[in-house]
């Protein structure tokens, strides 16, 4: 069992917290879940409104959605090792401290610098969900850690759903800075809540940080993401896209060879290897793609003005309302998925999860006119994304050592990201491409609008295909174990996978 040993206190007894503090333990990782997940969304009911209330370009007002992007990206993988090393809490704390930082400079300024460097800080938020998970692997017996892991998961879908209609009351009814006040004190709750109520685990993976691994990887995915995100606008074929993309290739191929060179590598690229977990990255990066369509293409789809024959113009407080029904879906579905894993297994989860997108598109396709069978279909979509997800975290819990479970799982929600990074190029380009005049402005037609369903509905299929893939699961407790030092752990794993 991967259930690590008390740490002993100044008198040798175990140094357990007090049973209150033990039982707010999950209640308290859900919340900095839920947080990170509101902070990624907060800005966009503000994005239309910006360049006007920061004096400067649509362009540069795209960047506080970039740059946290690219900053989540990056610091994830980077984080979750460095949570492996130097403990889970200490790095969980510092990532929600910076993400409460980013929000007090976003409620000071109006400056757009100011504001694109706020919002890259707030991207070390995207490391909470791994390092939760790692902390709840080691200080949950296995009886609780299922459905203790699926909850977390699905804090990402629970908070985005949350975040949107929140943020657009707040920016209807009160100045835009006092959204970001409103994050700052909730930032502020949630990293007092960790420093009380999370015990530090013991469970360490001891060695040098592999600083050039480190920065390898921050040069290669900034510029794919980068390529990627800003495709759109500076053109597919333009030469600072194409020379992003080269840049990206030839800079991760270096860093892969010096990965497996590497001593202690920052990602040990021989677990990612072995079928178990490398399969579970693709169907992570697929799932992503799926999954982040529903709200992208359904925000726009409601929005659109009734003269283009299927838009409801809803404001952004009715297209958040729309989202709602989603988040309450990965709430009560959590559970479930965390049982099905428990008797089914987590690759029969993820799969299932898949198909269940898949049939949400499919009603997407069928009617996209209905609000209720808009709601409908979007729910649908948010429950087979709540199943996969919930998915994911178990089937790398089950496949590495404890002590790279928050680096493993955070290089799977890096593959989540690129995902939806990669998803919101595709429907961009889609819905682009498609356009007829309406009111003396270009918007996009039905039929873009149900291609992006198609779209995402087939990479689904794919991503539950890749599932089905996975070698058989094993038992939790026979997940690999460190026998010392990160060759010793990639060992045991490689006999365990």
């Amino acid at each position: 069992m991967d259930h690590p040993a008390p740490t002993a206190g100044p008198s040798g007894s175990p140094a357990a917290p007090p049973a209150l503090r033990q039982r707010l333990t999950i209640p308290v990782l859900a919340f900095g879940g839920i947080l990170m997940a509101v902070m990624q969304t907060v800005v966009v009911p503000l994005l239309p409104d910006l360049p006007r209330l920061t004096h400067s370009s649509a362009g540069a007002v795209s960047w506080m959605v970039t740059a946290t992007l690219l900053a989540g990206a990056v610091l994830t993988p980077v984080l979750g090792r460095a949570g492996d090393m130097y403990g889970k809490r200490r790095v969980l704390t510092g990532a929600l401290a910076l993400m409460t930082v980013g929000s007090v400079m976003c409620a000071l300024s109006s400056d757009i610098t100011v504001l694109i460097v706020a919002r890259a800080l707030q991207g070390a938020a995207a490391s909470v969900v791994p390092l939760s998970i790692s902390i709840l692997r080691d200080e949950l017996p296995p009886e609780r850690r299922g459905s203790a892991v699926a909850l977390m998961s699905s804090t990402v879908g629970i908070g985005a759903a949350l975040g949107l209609p929140l943020a657009a009351l707040v920016v209807q009814y009160y100045d835009w800075h006092t959204m970001f006040w409103l994050t700052s004190l909730l930032g502020a709750v949630g990293v007092a809540g960790v420093w009380w109520a999370v015990r530090e685990s013991p469970v360490r993976a001891p060695g040098r940080f592999d600083v050039l691994g480190a920065l390898g990887l921050a040069v290669g995915l900034t510029c794919l993401l980068l390529g990627v995100s800003q495709g759109g606008q500076w053109g597919w074929s333009s030469p600072r896209v194409l020379g992003l993309f080269a840049a990206a290739a030839l800079v991760l191929a270096l860093w892969w060879w010096q990965q497996l060179r590497t001593e202690q590598p920052l990602v040990d690229l021989h677990l990612v290897t072995r079928p178990r977990v490398g399969l579970s990255h693709i169907a992570a990066l697929l799932t992503g793609f799926a999954f982040y369509a529903n709200s992208l293409v359904t925000a726009q789809l409601v929005q659109a003005p009734k003269a283009t024959g299927y838009g409801l113009g809803l404001s952004i407080v009715a297209t958040g309302l729309c989202l709602l029904p989603g988040g309450v879906t990965m709430l009560l579905f959590s559970p479930l998925s965390a049982r099905i894993s428990a008797t089914r297994g987590p690759r029969i989860t993820l799969a299932l999860g898949a198909g269940v997108i898949a049939c949400g598109y499919v009603v997407r396709i069928a009617d996209s006119r209905d609000l209720w069978l808009i709601i409908l279909g979007a729910t649908v979509v948010a429950t087979g994304t709540t199943l996969a997800y919930s998915a994911l975290p178990t089937l790398i819990l089950r496949a590495v050592p404890a002590s790279q479970t928050a680096s493993a799982n955070g290089v799977n929600v890096l593959m989540r990201t690129i995902g939806q990074a990669t998803s919101s190029a595709a429907v961009a380009a889609i819905l682009t491409h498609h356009t007829s005049l309406v009111g003396g402005a270009q918007v996009p037609t039905l039929h873009g609008y149900l291609l992006s369903f198609t779209m995402a509905g087939v990479i689904a299929l794919v991503a539950a295909a890749a599932a089905l893939s996975i070698p058989g699961d094993k038992a939790t407790d026979d997940a690999p174990r460190a026998r010392g030092g990160t060759r010793g752990a990639r060992d045991d794993a490689l006999e365990g996978a």
